[in-house]
């Protein structure tokens, strides 16, 4: 992670790295010289690079068609949801290494832009084989259960109705289009968050807009079209339209009187690494408070934008947001795949991994009894090692901590937390 230094420090630690490396060299040049074999370069793996591939691991878990389908789903989100924090803490600490000058080769041998250019390379790859297999096997696969995604022109005339009265009560209130215009300038991008590039025209100039409106993160994603029972077989299909979906539907309430030219969604990833000197800090609140400010306004690192975006419209959120191209994914919609997460709520037990009940610890359920366990008399006999989450944690570590909190005899209770 990147650390916060003044000017001074800079200079000093700068100093210490370049005589750092050379005496490394220097070293390196004696070992040659005594006849010994000099050690392959890439006798390391790069751990950036390794991350990846374990997150391919998670992917594939994702595509192990002997899984429950909802598992499944559930694999896509965690590795979307990793590979979010990944870019806002790992790649970001990178590009902030290369822009102060701390360009240290990493023990594989790959210079930071090395490993900018080898982890822009893969992870477009992972994004796209990720997206894609969503797209064709994921989702057929939950429509196979009657779990279905749904766009706007499927609906019937009576589902469309249904919707539209929840968007004007629920949806609508909480939006806030903003356009660019000159004397607008390009709004503020929230890390993380889904949005909506809106391109309209003005029939009286005939001019063209840039809006920006922002999917409410305070609702639901997938908004339920309808529990529908199917007559066949009498089982319920679960239907579902995304918010960014129902939105475009309805952009003309947002802009009246206007032509929708293009809608299309867009995600920005933001720098949010975070590191502070806490032994050079003086205050250390005060630190965190500015770092936490100044991470909420950290320089965009990745920009996804649905595949069905125009040119310009694509150009446009590049130029406004100053992204490189490498920096840009084009994914096939629906961008977001934590939004998978919310199929966990649907009452389908055949389709998720069967609910596991952790057990206590037989060490200590032998101490219990008519009265309330004592931890402190099975630990007395013998060490208990815990293994969560099949041991219950409630019956081990909760209520030890809560023994010693009521005892008046324990003095201070301290943990260390890896």
């Amino acid at each position: 992670m990147a650390q916060i230094f003044d000017a001074p420090s800079k200079a000093i630690l700068r100093s210490q790295i370049a005589e750092h490396i050379a005496e490394t060299d220097k070293n390196d040049r004696r070992e040659l010289q005594a006849g010994e074999e000099p050690l392959p370069k890439d006798r390391f793996f790069d751990r950036e690079l390794s991350w990846l591939k374990f997150n391919k691991r998670v992917l594939e878990l994702a595509q192990d068609e002997d899984l429950p389908i909802i598992e499944r789903a559930s694999f896509a989100a965690i590795f979307a949801n990793n590979l979010d924090e990944f870019f806002m803490v790992r790649v970001a600490g990178l590009k902030r290494r290369i822009d102060t000058g701390i360009a240290v080769t990493a023990a594989s041998g790959l210079s930071p832009r090395q490993q900018l250019r080898a982890i822009s390379e893969q992870a477009h790859r992972l994004q796209d084989e990720h997206a894609h297999y969503i797209l064709n096997h994921i989702l057929p696969d939950l429509a196979k259960e009657k779990i279905v995604l749904l766009s706007w022109d499927k609906l019937t005339a009576a589902e469309q109705e249904r919707l539209s009265r929840y968007y004007r009560q629920q949806v609508f209130p909480v939006l806030t289009p903003l356009a660019v215009d000159p004397a607008h300038p390009f709004p503020y991008i929230s890390g993380g968050s889904l949005n909506l590039a809106v391109l309209v025209e003005n029939p009286a100039s005939g001019k063209s807009h840039f809006a920006r409106v922002k999917v409410p993160g305070n609702l639901n994603r997938l908004v339920p079209v309808d529990d529908l029972t199917d007559d066949d077989s009498g089982n319920v299909r679960y239907g579902f339209i995304t918010m960014e979906n129902l939105i475009i539907a309805h952009l003309e309430s947002l802009f009246p009187g206007m032509i929708i030219k293009e809608a299309r969604s867009f995600r920005v990833t933001r720098n949010e690494d975070i590191d502070v000197e806490e032994d050079d800090a003086e205050n250390l609140l005060n630190a965190m408070e500015k770092e936490l400010l100044r991470r909420r306004f950290g320089p965009p690192i990745r920009l996804e934008i649905s595949d069905e975006t125009s040119p310009f419209l694509s150009q446009l959120l590049a130029d406004q947001l100053r992204v490189s191209a490498d920096e840009v994914y084009r994914l096939p919609a629906p961008l977001d795949a934590t939004v998978l997460f919310e199929l966990g709520g649907i009452d389908r037990p055949d389709l998720k991994y069967r609910s596991f009940v952790p057990t206590t610890n037989r060490q200590i359920a032998e101490v219990e009894s008519s009265r309330a366990q004592d931890i402190f008399a099975a630990i007395r006999e013998r060490d208990i090692l815990l293994h969560h989450p099949y041991d219950s944690f409630s019956t081990s570590v909760q209520a030890f901590l809560a023994q010693a909190a009521a005892d008046p005899k324990v003095l201070a209770i301290k943990q260390t937390l890896y």
